[in-house]
């Protein structure tokens, strides 16, 4: 698939809208403790079971981001999408039927696997073509595009809920659930491939933020602003890339963590009180995070 350029005075704030649309749909995988207590319920799960499928795709999230890297950049943000919205609603669907048959290594292969390189390859597709659009900007426009992904769990995780209220939270309600995710998510990433634009050869922002060429001189605006380009199989090989990514782990690593259990541990730890939490109120808390996630970003 083509990159398809953008025409001489495309907005590059068109770009940002693109990003969020894919990002806002994979950030999901943050609200997915809502689906753990119904599905632990539904189908005999341990705890450690349930987390299972969300586990896998964090890891295919990272492997697929890192073996995917370099084909996105040549294939182009639109082929990335496409495949991120077909690997991210495509492990919905075969989520969905995994429920229905109470088939849960379907689940897992669906949600984890298949959903998992969704999650990668949509991560990073909208960032690496919004530092292309906004080189003035490098940190706003990450800054953009990963907000979405924390803040997808704002939308999901009140939206899950509702639905397993009003299907059920039996093997149906959860496949019911999924298969609604799946159709509406891919919709919502369809307007992103859509939308989205790559900056012609030589690109620099204008006052207007337009694209507009550069004259032959000057550098594109990929360019880093030290002549001396680094390429990822030289980047790997220096003690820096790894210190930054231990960092990163450990940082990331937390965070899942805590987000992973975020409904369930709410609920458990106020279950002997007084005034224990509804299952409205733990899809609330974990909104909540979502909201803090994403103005954090």
């Amino acid at each position: 698939m083509t990159p398809p350029l953008a025409p001489a005075g495309w907005s590059r704030w068109l770009v940002p809208p693109a990003a969020l649309s894919v990002h806002l749909s994979i950030g999901q995988a943050y609200a997915w403790s809502v689906f753990k207590p119904p599905l632990e319920s539904a189908l005999g799960l341990s705890g450690t079971a349930s987390a299972l499928p969300f586990q896998l795709g964090i890891v295919m999230l990272g492997l697929s981001a890192a073996f995917g890297g370099t084909l996105v950049e040549r294939k182009g943000p639109r082929w990335a999408m496409t495949v991120a919205l077909c690997c991210f609603s495509s492990g919905f669907l075969l989520a969905a039927l995994g429920a229905v048959t109470e088939q849960y290594w379907l689940i897992v292969f669906g949600y984890g696997f298949v959903g998992g390189i969704g999650l990668g390859i949509g991560y990073i597709s909208p960032v690496s073509t919004l530092i292309k659009w906004f080189p003035d900007r490098p940190g706003m426009a990450t800054g953009i595009a990963i907000m979405g992904f924390g803040g997808g769990a704002l939308i999901a995780s009140p939206w899950s809920a509702q639905m397993l209220d009003s299907f059920g939270a039996g093997s149906k309600g959860i496949a019911l659930a999924f298969l609604v995710h799946g159709l509406v998510y891919a919709v919502f990433m369809a307007l992103g491939v859509l939308l989205v634009r790559v900056p012609p050869p030589g690109y620099r922002q204008g006052g207007d933020g337009g694209a507009r060429p550069a004259p032959g001189a000057e550098p594109a605006a990929g360019a880093l602003i030290s002549t001396a380009q680094v390429s990822a199989r030289s980047a790997v090989r220096t003690p820096q890339f790894w210190c930054l990514w231990v960092v990163l782990c450990m940082n990331v690593t937390a965070g899942i963590g805590i987000l992973e259990k975020a409904a369930p541990m709410i609920t458990d730890f106020f279950a002997e009180t007084d005034a224990p939490v509804s299952v409205s109120a733990a899809a609330g808390f974990v909104a909540l995070l979502s909201a803090a996630n994403m103005a954090g970003r």
